[in-house]
């Protein structure tokens, strides 16, 4: 999966320095099928992007705003079955105003 397109697909005006900042963070993720796709179904792959991007990488701290962010990227992402993380990520962080954050 090229990555670097999926987020473009989503973000086309997204900046090529902070996505490859975002490829390279992600890089070991990427390489396993499994670890490179966000279900949003599961309840448990949500708390991981609530709790180790949202907070801990990218420092928000504001569980409503978060929330609002994985539930708008979900709704953009919607009817894709094989969601990118590093775009599922790229998008979170951009309805937060926290791109500068990786």
């Amino acid at each position: 999966m090229d990555h670097a397109a999926e987020i473009k697909k989503y973000a086309p005006e997204a900046d090529e320095a902070k996505v490859n900042a975002l490829l390279k963070y992600l890089n070991i993720a990427l390489h396993n099928r499994d670890s490179a796709l966000v279900s949003s179904s599961d309840p448990d792959e949500l708390k991981t992007v609530h709790n180790n991007w949202a907070k801990k990488k990218l420092g928000v701290t504001d569980d409503a705003a978060i929330d609002a962010a994985i539930k708008s990227t979900v709704e953009k992402m919607k009817g894709n079955n094989h969601k990118s993380r590093a775009a599922f990520y790229y998008l979170v962080a951009e309805e937060l105003g926290k791109l500068d954050a990786f």
